[in-house]
C-alpha cells in the first residue's frame, strides 16, 4: 500500500510540473512571434541611446530588428561608448551595425571617423545634412535650408567618397526635402547630386517620407536614377503630414517595396524624427508590425 501510495503521490507531482510548464508554452510562443527582420536608425530613439544604450538597445532587439543605424557619434564614441566597446555591446544583443549618420564630418577628421567606424563594424558611411557648416535652418520660411549650391556639395561629397573607398567604406548622402528645391544657379539640389556625383564613390540613402514631403516620387526617382539608393528610411506620413509609425499613415509602401530592386536597395531602416501619439519605444513596435504587414523581410 505504501508503495501504491508513493507512485500515486509521484504521479500527482509530475502531473503538476507538466501542468505548470504547459502554462508557460504561451509565453514563449507570444515571445516567438517576433520575427527578426529589418532595421531602425536610432534616431528614433536618440534620447533614450544617450541616457541607457544598453537598455534601449535590449528594447530595439525584442521589438525584432537586427540591423541599425548610429545617429550619436561625438569626440570619437558613439553613445559615449567607445567604437570597440559599443560593436562588443551591439553583439551582446544581436545586433547588426550597418551604417552611421556622421553629421561632424570634415575633411579634417574623416580620417578618424573612418577608423572608428571600420573599429566599430559599420559598412556604410552617411552624409545625413549638407557638412561643414552648410546646413542651416531658415528661421524666416521656418524650414530646414542649405547654402553653397548644388555644384559645391557635390565637389565636398566626390572628395569625402574617395576617401571613405580608400577605407572601406561606402558613402551615402541622406536627403530631406529642401534638396528637392532650386539652388542660386537654378540647380535642384538632389537632381544635381545624382547626376554629378561619382557613383562609384557616392551613392544616396533615400527617405522616403522626406521625399514625399516634398511632393515628389520614390519610384519615379527610382526610374531615372536605378541602383543609386542603397539605403532607405521607411517612415509613414499622417493625414497632417506628420511623422506617423509604418502602417498607420498615407504613403504607399508596397508599390516603392516593389521597386526595391530597380532602387538597388540592400537595407531599409524605420526611422520617426518625431513620435506624437506614442513614446519612441511604442513607435518602433508598432512599425516592426507595419513592416511586416507592408511585407518587407
Amino acid at each position: 500500500m505504501k508503495i501504491l501510495n508513493f507512485f500515486k503521490s509521484t504521479f500527482t507531482f509530475c502531473a503538476i510540473i507538466a501542468l505548470a510548464l504547459l502554462a508557460f508554452k504561451p509565453i514563449n510562443k507570444t515571445q516567438e512571434a517576433v520575427k527578426p527582420f529589418g532595421g531602425l536608425a536610432l534616431y528614433t530613439v536618440r534620447d533614450l541611446m544617450t541616457n541607457d544604450a544598453r537598455t534601449t538597445l535590449s528594447k530595439v532587439a525584442q521589438a525584432g530588428y537586427v540591423n541599425i543605424e548610429s545617429a550619436g557619434y561625438s569626440e570619437g564614441k558613439f553613445y559615449n561608448l567607445s567604437p570597440t566597446d559599443f560593436k562588443a555591446l551591439l553583439e551582446e544583443m544581436k545586433l547588426t551595425p550597418i551604417s552611421a549618420h556622421q553629421g561632424t564630418v570634415t575633411f579634417d577628421n574623416i580620417d578618424q571617423q573612418i577608423a572608428d567606424l571600420k573599429t566599430a563594424g559599420f559598412k556604410y558611411f552617411v552624409i545625413p545634412v549638407p557638412p561643414m557648416g552648410l546646413f542651416y535652418f531658415d528661421q524666416v520660411n521656418k524650414r530646414m535650408a542649405m547654402k553653397g549650391g548644388a555644384k559645391n556639395l557635390a565637389e565636398i561629397l566626390n572628395k569625402l567618397g574617395k576617401k571613405c573607398k580608400a577605407g572601406g567604406l561606402e558613402l551615402l548622402y541622406h536627403n530631406h526635402d529642401f534638396e528637392f528645391s532650386k539652388d542660386d544657379e537654378g540647380n535642384i539640389v538632389y537632381d544635381y547630386l545624382l547626376e554629378h556625383c561619382d557613383k562609384s564613390i557616392v551613392n544616396f540613402q533615400m527617405d522616403l517620407y522626406w521625399v514625399t514631403k516634398a511632393g515628389q516620387d520614390p519610384v519615379a526617382y527610382f526610374k531615372r536614377y536605378p541602383g543609386r539608393f542603397k539605403i532607405w528610411h521607411v517612415k509613414d506620413m499622417d493625414e497632417q503630414g506628420r511623422f506617423a509609425p509604418v502602417g498607420n499613415g498615407k504613403i504607399d509602401f508596397k508599390r516603392i517595396l516593389a521597386n526595391k530592386n530597380l532602387a538597388g536597395m540592400k537595407y531599409y531602416y524605420v526611422e520617426q524624427d518625431a513620435c506624437i501619439n506614442e513614446t519612441p519605444l511604442e513607435a518602433i513596435v508598432i512599425s516592426h508590425k507595419g513592416l511586416a504587414n507592408i511585407g518587407f523581410k
